[in-house]
């Protein structure tokens, strides 16, 4: 039986569909973590699309397919209308009173690091990652680790926000 230290950690990674996350995830199954993906639905909507295209759908598809291939579990959730309410009201509402608010930075404060994170803890998960571009840095604060997150280097990938 392992005891606390020995055993291994468990993480949640955005599972996108994306290169990004599906790197992500082959890295921490190689660094030897448990790894489960999530992968998020927030939109419904396909009005305005050409027909059959749903790239959404393809996502999950190509998700689906890592997930097997990494042999990890995923879990698909609908996020959709936290979605509306959280980021797509709030956005519509800016523009009426003149502003121009930015929907990416709604949706990873809202979203990705509010609903994602709840839901990785709740199906067990000790850590959480993504495929976002940034950087990190490890502060000591009161003789206790700090961890930063920090723009990235290449600012045309830049996902820090």
């Amino acid at each position: 039986m392992k005891n606390e230290s020995q055993k291994s950690k468990t993480v949640a990674i955005g599972l996108s569909g994306g290169v990004d996350s599906s790197v992500a995830a082959w890295v921490l199954k190689q660094q030897g973590y448990d790894v489960f993906g999530i992968f998020m639905i927030n939109w419904h909507d396909t009005a305005g699309l050409l027909e059959g295209d749903c790239p959404a759908e393809h996502d999950l598809i190509i998700a689906q397919l890592v997930a097997r291939h990494l042999n990890i579990p995923l879990h698909v959730v609908d996020f959709s209308e936290q979605y509306k309410k959280r980021v797509v009201d709030y956005m519509f509402e800016g523009y009426r009173r003149g502003l121009t608010p930015n929907p990416d930075i709604l949706c990873n404060r809202e979203i990705k690091f509010d609903l994602f994170i709840a839901k990785a803890h709740e199906l067990g998960a000790d850590y959480i990652a993504t495929g976002h571009y940034c950087r990190k840095e490890i502060i000591e604060v009161n003789g206790k680790p700090v961890y930063r997150l920090l723009s990235g280097v290449d600012k045309n990938k830049d996902q820090s926000y």
